[in-house]
């Protein structure tokens, strides 16, 4: 059964994806490079990417640690949708998330992110492939949208029946929500919550806001 607090976060990030995904996708296309900076707890990082074709530079430029405030830049297939920015782990110091959707019609989502180290240097953090996991993988097709709700971030697709095309998923929505756990070798992601929910039109969606106080 679904509770209540699912559906609220579900709910929660449907808002906050309609608003900031589709947003960042109409300014991409309207622009050659993605920039934004983002900080919290007193460290801040600038995020530039290109835009112009399939294959980008993705540069993250932290400033405030105390040791280390090297740049790092990634290769990318796609375009930078998003950044965000959370103490996804509560102990004091920010995670900073970048969404990638790859090039071509599937545009396959990723996260590139990285967690700050008691404030002296960041770490990658490792994101897991979603075709690793059977469950998660099932009908997937792309068209994934990134979000951060309450210190877990949550990746949401369309999932694809049998038979249906690339443009028309004719499968239920499904929510993957990660909690971000402390690695062998750095921090990662690990999938806590696997939900899936009717798809409605949205036309049709009434969603009533309570105040839970």
């Amino acid at each position: 059964m679904i509770s209540k607090k699912h559906i609220a976060v579900f709910f929660s990030f449907i808002i906050l994806i309609s608003c900031n995904t589709n947003n960042s996708l109409r300014e991409q296309e309207k622009i050659s490079s993605f920039t934004k900076t983002l900080s919290l707890q007193g460290i801040a990082f600038k995020i530039h990417s290109t835009t112009s074709s399939s294959i980008n530079a993705l540069t993250i430029q932290p400033s405030g640690l105390e040791i280390d405030n090297s740049k790092v830049v990634h290769e990318i297939d796609g375009i930078v949708t998003n950044a965000e920015i959370d103490d996804l782990n509560s102990d004091g110091w920010p995670e900073v998330l970048i969404y990638i959707n790859s090039a071509g019609s599937g545009s396959y989502g990723s996260v590139i992110g990285y967690s700050v180290n008691d404030g002296k240097s960041m770490g990658r953090i490792y994101y897991p492939n979603i075709m690793d996991n059977p469950e998660a993988s099932q009908g997937y097709m792309g068209h994934d949208e990134f979000g951060i709700v309450e210190t877990t971030l949550v990746q949401r697709f369309r999932t694809y029946n049998e038979g249906d095309y690339n443009a028309n998923p004719t499968g239920e929505m499904r929510q993957i929500q990660y909690k971000l756990v402390d690695g062998k070798a750095s921090r990662a992601f690990k999938v806590e919550k696997i939900l899936e929910y009717p798809t409605v039109p949205d036309t049709e969606v009434e969603i009533e806001v309570v105040n839970p106080n």
